[in-house]
C-alpha cells in the first residue's frame, strides 16, 4: 500500500486517504471483487483510479453519462494520467483513433457509456487489450429497484462472459437499500465480493424542509445572501424551471435553466457556464446533475418534492464535495404529491407502480416527520440508529414549542373509524368539514357522529394533521393511486386517552451574523481570479486546477514558494509544476505589499508534512 500512498499524493496531492479508500483500494490490487456503497464526496473514484494507475493493464469504467465522463477525464488529463472516452460524442474517426491507441497499450485507463458494450467493435477491442479492471459506476443503476434503471448496465455480465479472460470487476454507488446492494452482487455476478459500507452520512450537508405558502417569495428570501453563491435549484416539471428561472433572473439572482426540452447545444452551453462559475446558479429538472462532479456547489433546493428519498439523496448530494459546509433545501406542498402521482400514472417504469408509490409515501413523510431529518434518511438506507440531535436539520436545529393537539387527532382518527376505514384522505376531511355533497350523502356519512366536528379548522391544517399522523405510523396509507386511510396498533391508545399528541410549531429565530472562515478573503479573491485565469487558457473548469479548500489553504498560510506549496492538500507532482510558481509569485507579492509576517504563521502538523521539497520530487522519480 505505500505504492498506492505515493500515488496519491503525486497524483492527487493527498497526504491521506479518506475513510474507507485504502482498505478497498487493497484488495482490488489484490484482485478480490469489491463493491463500494459510499456517499457522494467520499473519493469513490479514486479507489478504482489508483488501482488503475498502479496495474499493468487497463481499466475499463463503465459511466452513464457523457458529461461524468469528460469531467473525470478532464480532472485525470490535468494529474497527468493517459486516460481517454468513447462514447456517442466522439465521431467515427475520433473512436477509431482512441481504439488503435488502446491497442497500443497509451491508456491506463478508458472510461466508457454502458450501451457502447453492446457493439460488436468494441467487444473486439476488449479481447484486443490487456484489461485488468472493470469499474462500474453508479452501480444501481442496474437494479429495477433502483432510482435510475438503465438496461445496458444489466448487460455488463454478459460482455465480461464473452472477454474470455476475467478482470477483477469493481462497483461503486452513493445511494443503494439493501435490496439494491444484493441486486448489484447477483446482476454483475460479483465473485465473493469485498463489500464496503462506509455509511451514507454526509456530515458537512444541513438538511431543511419548509412548507411556505407562497415558495416563490420563500426562495427569493433564501437567495438574497446566496446569489454569489454556486447553487442548484431542482424543479419537479420544464414548466416550473422556466418560470422559477425567468422570475429569479428579473428579481437580479443570476441564474441559466437546464432540462430535456432545451435543444442539446443550450444545454451544453448551460452546463458549462455553471461548472466553469461563469453563472452561480443553475435552474434544473432531474435530468441535469449525475457526473457533475463539481465541488464547491454551496446548497441544493428542491423547489418540488422529488419521486423518491433515493433520487433526493443522491441530488441534494452534490451540495459540498468539497467537505465545506452546504445546505439542501425541500420545500413541500400537497400539490407535489399530485404532480408525482401523475408522473407515476405516465411512467412506464420497469419495477411496477406499486414500487412506486411507496417509494413516494417515504418522502413525503420525510417531509412531515418530527424525528431528525438525518436520521430518517440513514434509517431508510439501512443504518438503524437514532439520533437526539445532530444541530444540522430543520427539525433539531430550530426551536420548537409544544402544542398539544389529542383532541384534534382523536377526532381524525374516529373518523376514519367510523367510515369503515375505507376511503382517502380528501373524503376524510370533506366528512370531518361537515360537506355536504352528494358522495357524503351517497354513504349516508352526514349522520356520524364525527360529522363536521373540525368544521372550523382550514382544510389545509387538516392535511397537516393527517400527514403527520401518517408519517408517525398513527394512520397507514394502503393502496397506490388512490390510497385509503386504516387504523394502525399505535392509534388505539390515542383515540382511549391513554397516550397524548404534541406537536412542535417552529418558533422565529432570531438571526445572528455568520463567522467568518479564518482565511484571508482578499488574496482568495486574488487566487480565484488566477485560477479562472488557467482555467480558460486550458478549457476546464476552474476546479479542476485547484479547489476552493486548497485555496483558502493557501490564503491562511502564505506558501510562497514551492516547497512550501507541496504542504497545501490538493498539490500533486503535476500540479506543482503546472501552476503552483504562478500562485507564489502572487502570494510573496501580497505578502510584500501587506507586509504580512509568513514567520507567524502555524506550520501544517501530521505524519509526513515535513518531507523537504528534494525528498518528494526524490520520491516522484
Amino acid at each position: 500500500m505505500q505504492e498506492a500512498k505515493v500515488i496519491l499524493k503525486k497524483y492527487y496531492g493527498y497526504e491521506q486517504f479518506r475513510e474507507g479508500q485504502e482498505v478497498i483500494i487493497e484488495e482490488i490490487l489484490k484482485g478480490n471483487d469489491c463493491l463500494g456503497i459510499m456517499p457522494t464526496g467520499a473519493g469513490k473514484s479514486i479507489c478504482y483510479q489508483i488501482p488503475a494507475i498502479l496495474s499493468d493493464g487497463v481499466t475499463i469504467v463503465i459511466s452513464p453519462l457523457i458529461s461524468l465522463m469528460k469531467d473525470q477525464v478532464d480532472s485525470l488529463a490535468s494529474l497527468g494520467v493517459n486516460v481517454a472516452f468513447i462514447n456517442s460524442s466522439l465521431t467515427y474517426n475520433q473512436c477509431m483513433l482512441v481504439m488503435d491507441k488502446a491497442k497500443r497499450g497509451e491508456y491506463k485507463i478508458i472510461y466508457i457509456a454502458p450501451e457502447r458494450i453492446e457493439t460488436e467493435g468494441f467487444l473486439n477491442l476488449l479481447k484486443n487489450i490487456n484489461i485488468t479492471i472493470i469499474a462500474v459506476d453508479e452501480a444501481h443503476c442496474i437494479s429495477q429497484w433502483g432510482h435510475d434503471f438503465r438496461p445496458s448496465y444489466s448487460r455488463i455480465s454478459n460482455m465480461i462472459e464473452r472477454m474470455g479472460k476475467r478482470p477483477t470487476i469493481v462497483a461503486f454507488t452513493a445511494t443503494a437499500t439493501p435490496i439494491v446492494e444484493k441486486d448489484i452482487v447477483k446482476l454483475l455476478k460479483l465473485n465473493n465480493p469485498f463489500t464496503l459500507i462506509t455509511g451514507f452520512d454526509r456530515k458537512n450537508l444541513s438538511f431543511n424542509v419548509s412548507k411556505p405558502n407562497d415558495k416563490m417569495r420563500y426562495l427569493l428570501e433564501y437567495l438574497q445572501d446566496k446569489k454569489d453563491k454556486s447553487g442548484i435549484i431542482y424543479c419537479i416539471t420544464r414548466k416550473n424551471v422556466e418560470t422559477v428561472c425567468q422570475i429569479l433572473n428579473e428579481n437580479g439572482i443570476a441564474c441559466n435553466k437546464y432540462h430535456a426540452g432545451l435543444t442539446e447545444k443550450e444545454r451544453n452551453k448551460n452546463q458549462e457556464d455553471f461548472i466553469y462559475d461563469k453563472v452561480p446558479i443553475i435552474v434544473a429538472t432531474n435530468a441535469f446533475g449525475m457526473g457533475i462532479d463539481k465541488p464547491n456547489i454551496r446548497f441544493v433546493v428542491h423547489y418540488n418534492m422529488p419521486k423518491n428519498i433515493e433520487s433526493y439523496y443522491q441530488e441534494a448530494g452534490r451540495a459540498g464535495r468539497d467537505g465545506d459546509e452546504a445546505e439542501c433545501m425541500l420545500l413541500f406542498s400537497s400539490s407535489d404529491i399530485v404532480t408525482n402521482k401523475f408522473l407515476i400514472e405516465r411512467s412506464d417504469t420497469k419495477s411496477g407502480k406499486s414500487g412506486d408509490y411507496e417509494k413516494l409515501n417515504d418522502i413525503i413523510n420525510y417531509c412531515n416527520t418530527e424525528k431528525c431529518l438525518r436520521e430518517y434518511i440513514l434509517n431508510y438506507f439501512g443504518e438503524k440508529i437514532e439520533i437526539e440531535n445532530c444541530e444540522s436539520c430543520s427539525n433539531c436545529n430550530n426551536e420548537f414549542k409544544k402544542k398539544d393537539i389529542t383532541t384534534e387527532v382523536q377526532k381524525v382518527l374516529s373518523c376514519v373509524k367510523r367510515m369503515g376505514e375505507r376511503f382517502g384522505s380528501n373524503f376524510v376531511i370533506d366528512v370531518l368539514k361537515g360537506g355536504n355533497t352528494s358522495k357524503v350523502r351517497q354513504f349516508r356519512f352526514n349522520n356520524l357522529s364525527t360529522y363536521g366536528v373540525m368544521k372550523e379548522y382550514p382544510r389545509d391544517s387538516i392535511k397537516q394533521i393527517i400527514a403527520y399522523l401518517i408519517a408517525e405510523k398513527y394512520l397507514n396509507l394502503q393502496g397506490n393511486e388512490y390510497p385509503i386511510l386504516t387504523l394502525t396498533k399505535e392509534s388505539y391508545p390515542v383515540l382511549k386517552g391513554e397516550k397524548k399528541i404534541n406537536v412542535r410549531m417552529e418558533l422565529e429565530k432570531e438571526k445572528t451574523d455568520v463567522i467568518q472562515e479564518n482565511f484571508d478573503n482578499v488574496l482568495f479573491e486574488i487566487l480565484r481570479k488566477i485560477r479562472k485565469d488557467i482555467a480558460t487558457q486550458e478549457n476546464v473548469p476552474p476546479y479542476i486546477v485547484f479547489g476552493d479548500n486548497t485555496l483558502k489553504e493557501m490564503c491562511v498560510y502564505y506558501p510562497n514558494t514551492l516547497e512550501k506549496m507541496l504542504e497545501i492538500t490538493g498539490v500533486g507532482k503535476n500540479k506543482l509544476e503546472k501552476y503552483c510558481p504562478k500562485f507564489a509569485e502572487e502570494i510573496q507579492k501580497y505578502i510584500t505589499e501587506n507586509n504580512i509576517n509568513v514567520n507567524n504563521k502555524d506550520s501544517y502538523s501530521g505524519e509526513n508534512r515535513f518531507h523537504s521539497y528534494k525528498k518528494k520530487i526524490l520520491m516522484w522519480i
